[in-house]
């Protein structure tokens, strides 16, 4: 299926690892010129260059972090200095974030809503003026089936996910004169950076496959799923192909959600 990608230009955060970086490499693989952010200058140029090697397509990296709003304005500006324009947004930066409800400090709550909800509102700010001007755009928020149903001791990840939800209705709705299309990923049970650095904290002696294995096993599909599969959807809703889907929050989880 054409997707019709080849020249947009994407920026997604959180792209130097693990969810992020499929979304990069899958959008790259479809033709889409891809500029990637992380904090981490040497995983992020890392990753900019495996990319570039796996699809032979432009990849820009720029070290910034979406809880400090300069960085990102040095970000957006180097990425339409670089590329002259921006037509996709994938809000992707973000952890998991869960524990008792009674001892969760005050700065733990700021630190989880800055990072996923406010981050989220920073990036579609400084992306939706350049997607006005170039007639349209796409705007992907990264979030959780736990925002939508929330369980014992999922606090503050269930909030700021339904927060980023919400926002992904209202933000859809406001854009629809515009041709901005905004839409939502709720997505569990995917192999990440952060379950890999849950394997290595637990000083196990087996393999990371050992580990993703392992936690697959207790999946309704027997398996976990891999980053590049998110960037599967991704492409699809960011294509000319879901030119007529917004505001929707589609789950991408195995089936292991009990909430359509």
């Amino acid at each position: 299926m054409e997707l019709g990608l080849t020249g947009k230009v994407a920026v997604i955060t959180g792209g130097s690892e693990g969810i992020g970086k499929g979304v990069a490499l899958r959008l790259s693989d479809e033709g889409a010129k891809v500029s990637i952010c992380a904090r981490r200058e040497d995983v992020l140029q890392q990753a900019a260059q495996e990319i570039r090697d796996q699809t032979g397509n432009d990849v820009f990296a720029v070290t910034a972090d979406v809880t400090k709003p300069e960085t990102l304005e040095n970000f957006f500006n180097r990425t339409i200095a670089h590329f002259g324009k921006i037509d996709i947004l994938v809000n992707n930066a973000g952890r998991s974030a869960g524990g008792n409800f009674e001892t969760m400090t005050d700065q733990e709550w700021y630190e989880d809503l800055d990072l996923k909800l406010m981050g989220a509102v920073r990036c579609a700010r400084l992306a939706i003026p350049h997607m006005k001007a170039a007639g349209g755009g796409r705007i992907i928020n990264v979030t959780h089936p736990g925002g939508k149903q929330p369980g014992a001791g999922s606090c503050p990840t269930s909030v700021s996910r339904a927060a980023g939800i919400a926002m992904t209705k209202a933000l859809s709705k406001e854009m629809l004169p515009h041709n901005i299309l905004v839409n939502t990923v709720c997505l569990t049970s995917i192999k990440s950076a952060q379950g890999e650095r849950a394997w290595k904290a637990s000083g196990s002696s087996g393999t990371l496959d050992a580990y993703w294995d392992a936690r697959g096993r207790e999946h309704p599909l027997g398996r976990l799923g891999e980053p590049t599969e998110v960037g599967d959807l991704v492409a699809f809703l960011v294509s000319d192909r879901a030119s007529y889907i917004t505001g929707t929050a589609i789950n991408i989880d195995g089936g292991l959600s009990a909430v359509v």
